[in-house]
């Protein structure tokens, strides 16, 4: 399953779609409490995490370490972020909200 995935992302990442780079970035994006990541998680995690910072860098006339910096605090901290386990039962249980 995870090369399927990981073709999937990739396919994402060389979209130049932004919103489906940062869902790349949002799925493999994993806090310090959660389990490491594997080698190939870790690649494509890193070129999303580029390729986006670089347009959030632009937008906020930053460098992309400043913006790279940035998202991750926003990824930290989010109050919307499903840990991935769990993103099949909170869909349900938002959509009969």
């Amino acid at each position: 399953m995870w090369s399927r995935r990981a073709q999937e992302y990739e396919a994402k990442i060389n979209s130049g779609d932004l919103i489906l780079v940062s869902e790349v970035v949002r799925d493999l994006f994993r806090t310090e409490a959660q389990p490491e990541q594997s080698y190939s998680e870790r690649q494509l995690y890193e070129l999303a995490l580029d390729r986006m910072s670089r347009e959030v860098a632009v937008v906020k006339k930053y460098d992309d370490k400043q913006a790279i910096e940035e998202m991750e605090i926003v990824m930290r901290g989010s109050k919307y972020r499903i840990p991935k386990e769990d993103k099949d039962d909170d869909k349900s249980t938002e959509a009969a909200a």
